[in-house]
């Protein structure tokens, strides 16, 4: 059994208003929730700090938490809706970002069920294989290394594995056959939010800006699987926008 939280915030730097933007007649995060109900959870839950948001979502019918409007991050939110469900600290929690009206739910089962396996683990994500050379080399892509049973070893944004010697751009690099790229789709323990939110934030964290470092620095486990379905890239900027708009309204009813 899981639950799936939603955390959906209206201010957004590059695309403002972003959860409420309309797609096909409703609003992108309605999609997100939608996508959220097919998983079979226990619950789905959008949490926000924006009454436009909550107003929205509940004329249509979803569950909606309000949180404070301070938190530096979803995961904050994540955690503050945690305590106020007073759930269980073995309790599974799937974090999909409000901007991801086009995620797989089998993915989100996919990750809930990897953490519910592996119960050493705090922390469940998923990464797929990298092909391509600018992928590789490109920052905002997120890398991952993992060891031989799925567990994550490191996330850098530069391009890891190094083959030593060899650019990571090159169709040379061997390093390609070992690439994956993370992708930003979380199940949590509930007990480990609640302690999570209280450190302090990793040096490796901050250089990289990659919150799930943390966890590793504090010794925890983040166990990594391949997606079940291929996650389409979510909306974060009009050009985004734009490219879902252009999809049939049927692509978003399967």
């Amino acid at each position: 059994m899981f639950h799936v939280v939603i955390p959906a915030r209206f201010n957004s730097t590059r695309l403002p208003g972003k959860a409420l933007v309309d797609i096909h007649g409703y609003p992108m995060v309605y999609w997100v929730w939608q996508r959220a109900l097919q998983a079979a959870a226990a619950s789905v839950i959008v949490a926000t700090d924006d009454e436009r948001i909550e107003q929205a979502m509940t004329s249509l019918g979803a569950d909606v938490v309000m949180t404070r409007a301070d938190h530096p991050s979803g995961t904050d939110r994540l955690a503050e809706v945690a305590e106020t469900m007073a759930w269980p600290d073995d309790t599974i929690i799937v974090n999909l970002q409000g901007d991801e009206p086009l995620m797989p739910a089998s993915n989100l089962s996919r990750v809930a069920e990897l953490l519910e396996d592996n119960p050493s683990a705090a922390v469940a994500t998923l990464a797929t294989p990298i092909n391509d050379c600018h992928e590789f080399s490109d920052e905002s892509a997120v890398k991952v290394v993992c060891d031989y049973r799925g567990r994550a070893l490191y996330f850098s944004r530069a391009s890891i594995p190094a083959e030593r010697g060899v650019a990571p751009a090159s169709p040379a690099n061997n390093a390609l056959a070992s690439a994956k790229r993370h992708i930003g789709l979380y199940a949590y323990r509930s007990g480990f939010l609640r302690q999570f939110i209280h450190w302090t934030p990793a040096p490796i964290e901050q250089l990289e800006g990659l919150e799930q470092l943390r966890a590793l620095y504090y010794g925890e486990t983040i166990m990594v699987s391949e997606p079940v379905l291929p996650v389409p890239a979510g909306v974060d900027t009009p050009d985004d926008l734009a490219r879902v708009r252009a999809l049939p309204r049927s692509y978003f009813d399967t």
